[in-house]
């Protein structure tokens, strides 16, 4: 395993996305896997030096983060693991069951270290932005929550490049705690965030940790197979279109020239950007694993990159919302 800097932090290359685990009983992921099916696959993760993790409050209506934080603590040493969740889905009906308001805030990120079972996470994102509350109010909430001792960084997912400079601009205005990564949408698929999102990022030293770097597995298999996530997965179906067929075409192309799965060549490309710090992966199968790790020591020749990008058309943002 391969690690770099987040902030201050050493973590893995690849992080494992959590999202994948979680009771399926709860939440709107039915295809996730429950905790004993679970268990192995983050067991497998840490014995392949994964060292970072990321969870969120919404996933599976908060069992994710339960069975991250149970598997967590049976297996490893919480100062060796970097352990993110995020806020804002909603977590209750009625008022203040969502958002990013002070108190929404002060209240989800006790909720999430009672879930985990720990006293601090090393990273807390907001998990989109939301533009009913006040960015202020939001942002000096965060710097609390830093203050307190119950976050030892903050981080941010997608929004428009605009609204995560303009929050940069205002945490340094009045002295607040920085954000130091970025989560956004971000593969061979979706390519809209060159255009700002990571100039931006790189210019401010900001940490990048795409969600979705196999999209959503489109990527890994032929365009016409379906799984069980993605005939239940109602936001990932709103992602992609017609015209990404020709990418997942060549992606195949490549991997089968080289003698290599199709999963190591779109993390490869995606690895290969400087900006990129960390994919979050997710993994529900022990070959989704081992070909993320392979893809560390796996380069794309500059005519194969040439040809993966060759076909890109511009997509709509999506993601954000």
């Amino acid at each position: 395993m391969r690690y770099t800097k987040l902030a201050g932090m050493d973590v893995s290359e690849i992080c494992l996305g959590m999202m994948s685990y979680g009771d399926p009983q709860k939440g709107n992921h039915a295809w996730s896997l429950p905790e004993e099916d679970s268990r192995p696959f983050i067991k497998a993760a840490l014995d392949a030096g994964i060292n970072f993790f990321d969870t969120a409050n919404v996933y599976s209506a908060g069992s994710s983060e339960e069975i991250t934080g149970r598997a967590l603590k049976n297996f490893a040493r919480r100062e060796e693991i970097v352990l993110a969740t995020k806020v804002h889905g909603r977590m209750h009906q009625g008022p203040n069951g969502a958002g990013l308001s002070r108190k929404a805030i002060f209240a989800e990120i006790d909720e999430s270290l009672r879930r985990l079972g720990t006293d601090y996470v090393d990273l807390y994102q907001i998990h989109r932005f939301d533009s009913t509350v006040p960015l202020e109010e939001t942002l000096e909430a965060l710097h609390d929550v830093v203050k307190s001792g119950k976050a030892r960084y903050i981080g941010a997912s997608s929004m428009y490049a605009w609204q995560f400079a303009k929050a940069l601009f205002t945490q340094r205005q009045n002295g607040w705690t920085r954000f130091v990564s970025m989560q956004n949408h971000y593969n061979l698929l979706y390519r809209e965030e060159e255009r700002e999102m990571l100039p931006l990022c790189a210019d401010q030293g900001i940490a990048v940790i795409p969600w979705s770097p196999m999209a959503r597995g489109r990527l890994t298999r032929d365009w016409d197979a379906t799984t069980a996530r993605t005939e239940t997965d109602e936001f990932g179906s709103t992602l992609y279109v017609e015209s990404d067929r020709t990418i997942v075409e060549q992606v195949a192309a490549v991997a089968s020239a080289r003698g290599v799965s199709r999963a190591q060549v779109a993390l490869a490309w995606l690895l290969r950007n400087p900006v990129v710090t960390a994919p979050i992966i997710g993994v529900t199968k022990p070959a989704q694993l081992d070909d993320a790790v392979a893809a560390l020591e796996f380069e794309l020749t500059d005519d194969e990159v040439e040809l993966l990008e060759s076909a890109y058309q511009p997509h709509r943002i999506a993601g954000h919302v």
